[in-house]
């Protein structure tokens, strides 16, 4: 990973090298950082991040559905086959995902598919800072609610991960 870039040098970038320094931000959705950089230039890092969450935000449910289903599921099969974003696979062994028990691992997957087939997309959690055990509790929770709430859930959990994601990339 590079170093940080001030928010002085995310403004000079031109389009084309803005979206690809950023278009991964949001989980293989290109779209949110090109929605995001027309609203340059930012203020500061906080108003960068707006125009990313805005992004998604303002989105039809299509987009939205779309970046949902993007996701992969915590601790799953697309994970350990590698078959994920460098960034989910960072975050996702951060939060010690990479190192699960047996008993650990089959918890995520049968909560993986019972949240899939309750829900028809992947539990989304922002794993940083987190824990495997508070993962497991928030699943837990969460595998009961009802549609509309994980639907919003969901798309908060992914404004908490451009979050985290940004302020690695761009400096306060």
């Amino acid at each position: 990973m590079t170093s940080p870039l001030s928010i002085a040098s995310v403004n000079a970038l031109t389009s084309d090298i803005f979206n690809r320094q950023f278009g991964d931000i949001a989980e293989h959705s290109p779209w949110v950082a090109e929605r995001a950089e027309l609203a340059r230039p930012y203020a500061d890092h906080a108003a960068m991040v707006l125009a990313f969450q805005k992004a998604v935000l303002d989105a039809d449910i299509d987009h939205q559905t779309k970046l949902i289903l993007a996701h992969p599921d915590l601790a799953g099969r697309a994970a350990l086959a590698g078959e994920v974003a460098n960034e989910s696979k960072r975050e996702q062994k951060g939060a010690g995902l990479d190192t699960l028990t047996q008993e650990e691992f089959d918890q995520f997957h049968a909560l993986n598919d019972t949240y899939r087939s309750r829900f028809g997309f992947p539990f989304i959690f922002a794993v940083t800072g987190a824990t495997k055990h508070q993962i497991l509790e928030a699943f837990a929770n969460r595998v009961s609610g009802t549609m509309e709430e994980e639907r919003l859930t969901a798309l908060a959990q992914i404004l908490r991960i451009i979050r985290f994601r940004l302020s690695a990339r761009v400096v306060s």
